[in-house]
């Protein structure tokens, strides 16, 4: 089975590290994936996203243009990316940054507070956590447990304190209704 995933949003939110621990995870697991960011010269700020392709065959092409699975963590991302997504696929949309509704009745659409619950819950800007958390919810890419023990296990020493806030963030979007 092949999930294909776009994760957009501004520079900045976190959404290329979201994206590559999906693909570190596909990869402890042996199954094929590709991790291809993409962002505007003016980085923070500016654009930014990352196609994830997690797959048990072989993949042709590492771009994502009809997603599986889109998280939109900024407005521009979700006009732009929302009409690609697959019939059929999941749109998590960050509500804090986004008032906009998705009015197609062939995907399943999921609408989060992200950038809210983070500032709530002391997790400042680990929203691209918990949109993980919400995904892992939706979809079962990896079970929540593993993904957490994964991202623990890649992040650097000098940054281990912030282990804990991570699976808290996670754990955050995970339990969202």
């Amino acid at each position: 089975m092949t999930t294909s995933i776009l994760l957009a949003g501004f520079g900045g939110q976190g959404l290329l590290f979201a994206g590559k621990q999906l693909a570190s995870a596909a990869m402890k697991k042996d199954l094929f994936v590709t991790w291809l960011p993409s962002y505007g010269p003016e980085m923070r700020g500016g654009t930014a996203n990352c196609s994830v392709i997690i797959s048990d065959e072989p993949i042709g092409s590492p771009l994502v243009t009809n997603p599986d699975v889109l998280i939109a963590m900024n407005l521009p991302s979700y006009e732009k990316f929302e009409p690609a997504i697959v019939p059929g696929g999941i749109l998590i949309s960050d509500s804090t940054m986004i008032s906009a509704k998705s009015t197609r009745s062939d995907i399943q659409s999921y609408y989060i507070p992200a950038t809210g619950l983070a500032e709530e819950n002391a997790l400042k800007g680990l929203a691209n956590v918990i949109m993980l958390g919400k995904l892992l919810q939706v979809k079962q890419v990896f079970d929540k447990e593993y993904l957490a023990k994964s991202m623990t296990e890649s992040i650097p020493a000098a940054k281990a304190h912030l282990a804990q806030a991570n699976i808290k963030a996670l754990e955050t979007g995970y339990t969202q209704k």
